[in-house]
C-alpha cells in the first residue's frame, strides 16, 4: 500500500506568530460573535447611560428594571435594535484591531518569553486607534437605534438621517473620546489578559478555559476603570436626540463631562457600570475565546493546505 504522508500536529505556540491575514480573520470572527451575543446587555447600557428629558439621571434604576420595562412595554426584539450596525462595524473593525495588535506585540518584542507589559500595552494602543477609526460612525449609529423612542428602522435610514441633520462631523464628534477611553481600556484589556494568560497557563499550549477566564478578567477591569468616559462617550453620540439645548450643542468631553457633573454629580460618571461590566465580561471572554480558537483553526488548515 501507498504511504500518503500525515498533516504534522500544529502546536499552538507556533501559531503565535500566525500571518497577518489569519490574526486578522480570527479577529474579524472574534469581534462579531462577541458583539452579537451580548449586544441585549449594551442596549440597557446605553439607555441608563442616556440623561431623559427634563431630569438629572437616567429613567431606569438598575439592569433588572430596565430590562423589564423594555421588555414589557416595548418588546424583546427592542433590545436586539441596531445590532446589524455593530455587526457590519465589528467585522472589519476587529480585523484590523487584531491585525495591528499582533504585529506591533511582535515588533515590540512582547512575543518573547515572559511578561512584557510595555509591549503588550502599546500594542493595543495602536489596536484600538485603528479600530475605533472604522467603528466610531457604526457606534453612533448603533446608539441612536438603542436609544428609547427611536424611530430608526435600518442602519441605512438612520445614517442618512443623521448626515442630513447634523453632517458627517455627527459621526466622529466622539472619536477623541472614545480614543481616550479605549487607549487605556485596550491596554488594560490586552495587558491583563497576556499577564493571566501566562500565569495560568505557564507551558502556552491552547487552553479555551484559560482564554476565556483571563479575557473575562480583563474585560470587568477595563470596563470599570473606563467607565467614566463611556458616559460621556454616550452623551455625545446620542447628542443629537436630546432636547436639551445643553446636551444638543456638546463639542467634546470637556462639555459632556461639565453636563454630567451639573446634572448628575459624581455618581453620574457611573452610570451603567453594572451593564457595562456585566457586557465586557463575558463578551471579552467570548471574544478571547473565538479569537484564539479561530487562531488555531485557520492556522492548521493553512498548515495543512501547504503540506
Amino acid at each position: 500500500m501507498e504511504n500518503h504522508p500525515q498533516p504534522e500536529e500544529v502546536e499552538y505556540e507556533g501559531l503565535q506568530t500566525q500571518s497577518l491575514g489569519v490574526n486578522m480573520l480570527a479577529g474579524a470572527l472574534a469581534g462579531i460573535s462577541e458583539h452579537a451575543v451580548m449586544f441585549p446587555v449594551d442596549s440597557i447600557k446605553t439607555r441608563m447611560q442616556v440623561f431623559s428629558a427634563a431630569s438629572s439621571g437616567s429613567s431606569y434604576t438598575g439592569v433588572v428594571n430596565a430590562f423589564s420595562r423594555i421588555s414589557s412595554t416595548e418588546g424583546l426584539r427592542t433590545l436586539w435594535r441596531g445590532v446589524a450596525s455593530v455587526i457590519m462595524g465589528a467585522g472589519p473593525a476587529h480585523a484590523v484591531h487584531f491585525g495591528m495588535y499582533e504585529f506591533v506585540k511582535d515588533l515590540a518584542g512582547g512575543n518573547q518569553q515572559g511578561h512584557h507589559f510595555f509591549a503588550t500595552s502599546i500594542a493595543g494602543a495602536a489596536a484600538t486607534t485603528a479600530n475605533d477609526a472604522l467603528m466610531n460612525p457604526f457606534d453612533v449609529i448603533k446608539q441612536r437605534m438603542q436609544i428609547r423612542g427611536s424611530t430608526h428602522t435600518s442602519v441605512l435610514s438612520c445614517a442618512r438621517t443623521v448626515y442630513r441633520t447634523e453632517g458627517l462631523a455627527a459621526f466622529y464628534v466622539s472619536y477623541p473620546t472614545t480614543l481616550l477611553m479605549t487607549v487605556p481600556f485596550t491596554a488594560v484589556q490586552f495587558t491583563t489578559y497576556e499577564y493571566f494568560k501566562k500565569v495560568l497557563n505557564p507551558s502556552n499550549t491552547y487552553s479555551p478555559v484559560t482564554h476565556a477566564l483571563a479575557g473575562g478578567i480583563a474585560g470587568g477591569l477595563a470596563a470599570a476603570s473606563t467607565t467614566p468616559l463611556d458616559v460621556a462617550k454616550t452623551l455625545l453620540q446620542t447628542r443629537g436626540t436630546s432636547t436639551d439645548p445643553q446636551i444638543r450643542n456638546a463639542r467634546g468631553m470637556m462639555d459632556a463631562f461639565k453636563i454630567i457633573w451639573a446634572k448628575d454629580g459624581l455618581r453620574g460618571f457611573s452610570r451603567g457600570l453594572t451593564p457595562r461590566v456585566l457586557t465586557h465580561m463575558p463578551s471579552n471572554a467570548l471574544c478571547w475565546l473565538s479569537y484564539e480558537f479561530f487562531k488555531v483553526a485557520i492556522g492548521e488548515r493553512s498548515s495543512w493546505t501547504a503540506l
